[in-house]
């Protein structure tokens, strides 16, 4: 029966898929139920309509970004000027689904107020995990969030440029911006 229905987590995924390759518009049963080759009964096996699998799309994006910012940001050992720039390479443009899953997140916010809550959770939990590490560089509370806001707003806009723009100096160019948002430890003011 499970292959003939699929679970929870084929159809999360599937709707990841489609917001990521289209955006919230995509996310449709009839979709959904086509690309894992399942009838739409496997999808009322699971949720109780699109709004379920809304919610559930928000949640699971919510807590999956929160967990990983709070594994990324944990201090463990290595020096928090080198893990915000292991954190900074993470959205260098490696991982273009997720990219596209969080910008398609941003553009949903704009039109729906759960959306528009799940994405400020999340970007507070953000804000305050790398703020946590600018402050374990000897950053003033004021300055360390302020840094970290420029830190996700250079990550997440390089998500809004296109990628041939730079394309012949996109290293080099990332080097110096990560220079320029994350001080030598030996620099803090």
């Amino acid at each position: 029966m499970e292959s003939k229905t699929k679970n929870r987590e084929s159809w999360l995924a599937a709707a990841f898929a489609a917001l990521a390759e289209g955006g919230v518009d995509k996310v449709r049963v009839e979709v959904l139920a086509k690309a894992l080759k399942v009838t739409k009964g496997s999808f009322y096996w699971h949720f109780r309509d699109r709004t379920d699998l809304m919610a559930a799309l928000l949640e699971s994006w919510k807590l999956g970004r929160i967990a990983a910012i709070t594994d990324q940001t944990r201090l463990d050992g290595r020096e928090p000027a080198q893990q915000l720039r292991d954190l900074l390479a993470l959205y260098g443009g490696n991982k273009p689904r997720g990219m596209a899953i969080e910008l398609a997140v941003r553009d949903w916010a704009r039109r729906d107020p759960d959306a528009k809550g799940v994405i400020a959770e999340v970007d507070r939990e953000r804000l305050r995990s790398v703020a946590g590490l600018f402050a374990a560089l000897g950053l003033a509370p004021d300055q360390a969030f302020a840094r970290a806001y420029l830190f996700y707003a250079f990550a997440f806009g390089q998500g809004l440029l296109a990628p041939d723009a730079a394309a012949d100096r996109t290293e080099r160019m990332r080097a110096i911006c990560a220079d320029v948002l994350v001080p030598e430890t030996h620099k803090v003011p």
